[in-house]
Order: structure tokens, then sequence, then C-alpha cells
């Protein structure tokens, strides 16, 4: 595995208000910030190594499910790919969220479980934003304990053949697939209401399969158990 590790973790609560992350993970090498007025993005290339992202789509493989969605909106094709939820227990998972919560900066009490998500030929995630809609249905159920989202943590584990990209659509941004990179973004405006303009696009896998990594941090610590 790549022996570059991140700065140690700085604890920063729930990531509001973002600037001490910015700071933080603007500190740190080879971070790229995209340039927008209407969302926080970044990327790092080479998060993890080739090695560590073959033995996670292989417990990802193993253990895959439907993935859903909160708010079910009546189309049935709106998130067609399969997720499965990854063991802190298992050495690798746990050296992955060290090394994402240290990038991050954030308290690890409020960080969701990390997910594996695998899509095929043809299956896609439509333009959604990753926080929960505060007049959704399904709101009260979902913010109740921890709160809403207010980073997300995602990282390329393959290259499919083609298609499979992510567009943010409010700044018209596609990122390409890239094995190990990292993608993070702040699920929140300036004063800590939901921000619209993170509204980004899974694209449909044209050839070949793609696996990606999504670690969630909330506003208040994690203690959701479903």
């Amino acid at each position: 595995m790549s022996t570059s590790l991140p700065l140690p973790p700085l604890n920063l609560g729930s990531g509001y208000p973002s600037e001490p992350v910015v700071a933080h993970i603007m500190a740190q090498p080879a971070v790229q910030r995209t340039p927008s007025q209407k969302l926080t993005l970044f990327q790092k290339r080479g998060f993890i190594d080739a090695e560590m992202c073959r033995e996670l789509i292989a417990l990802i493989d193993a253990e895959r499910r439907p993935s859903t969605i909160s708010d079910f909106n009546g189309d049935h094709a709106f998130r067609t790919s399969e997720t499965c939820d990854l063991d802190e227990a298992i050495p690798l998972v746990a050296e992955l969220e060290r090394r994402i919560v240290a990038f991050m900066g954030l308290d690890p009490a409020h960080g969701e479980p990390i997910q594996g998500q695998r899509y095929a030929v043809g299956q896609e995630f439509k333009a959604h934003t990753d926080y929960f809609e505060p007049d959704g249905i399904d709101f009260d159920k979902y913010t109740s304990v921890a709160g809403n989202r207010t980073w997300t943590a995602m990282i390329y584990l393959n290259e499919p053949e083609a298609g499979g990209a992510t567009r943010f659509k409010a700044i018209d941004k596609i990122v390409q697939p890239e094995t190990g990179k990292l993608l993070c973004w702040n699920n929140l405006r300036p004063d800590g209401s939901p921000n619209p303009s993170t509204i980004h696009q899974g694209m449909k896998v044209r050839a070949g399969m793609k696996y990606v990594i999504t670690k969630w941090f909330r506003e208040r610590p994690w203690g959701w158990d479903s």
C-alpha cells in the first residue's frame, strides 16, 4: 500500500463551519480545488493505491445488494447500482476509514459507516444531492439522531472502459473515474443550510464495471443503527 499518508486528524467536529476543514484539506499535497462560488469541491489523485482498490472491490463484490434511496420519487431507474456496507472490524476498512478521517480532519464520531457501490453496464444514479431534503417525507427518519449530512468523501476504485463519470450539474463539471482518486465536497452553504448546487449525477456506465467508496459525515455524532 502507499506510504503517502495524510495529516493527523484534527477532530474538527461535524465539518461546519467549513473554513477549518477547507484549510486542513488545502494544506495537504497535490489537492486540487474546483474554482467555483457555488460549491466547495476537492480532488486528490492517488489517494489510495491500486492494491487497496482491488481488495476493496473484492469486498464489495462479496456483500453487494440493490441500492436504495430516501424519499422515493416513483422512478425505479433513478438509482440502479448495488451497495454494500463495509465492516470497520476488517483491517483494510479500518485503514481506509483512518485515511479518510485524517484527510478531512473531521471527528470520526460524526462519520457514517463506509459504503461501497458497484455499477454495471447501463446502471447510474441520476442527479441528486447527498443531504436529506428538509421537506422530504423521510427527513425525520434519517436525521433525528445524527442530523443532516455535512461532507461527502468518494473514492473511485477503478476505471470503467466507458462512461461512469460524475457530473456536478450546477457548475457543469464532469469528473472522470481514476483508480484511487478521491473527491470530497461540502453539502452545506456557509450558513449551514443544504446547498442545492451540490447536485451531482453518477452517469451511466457504457462498458465495463465501476466501483466507488462513499463516506458521509453528519452534523451530530452518528448513532443510527439499521
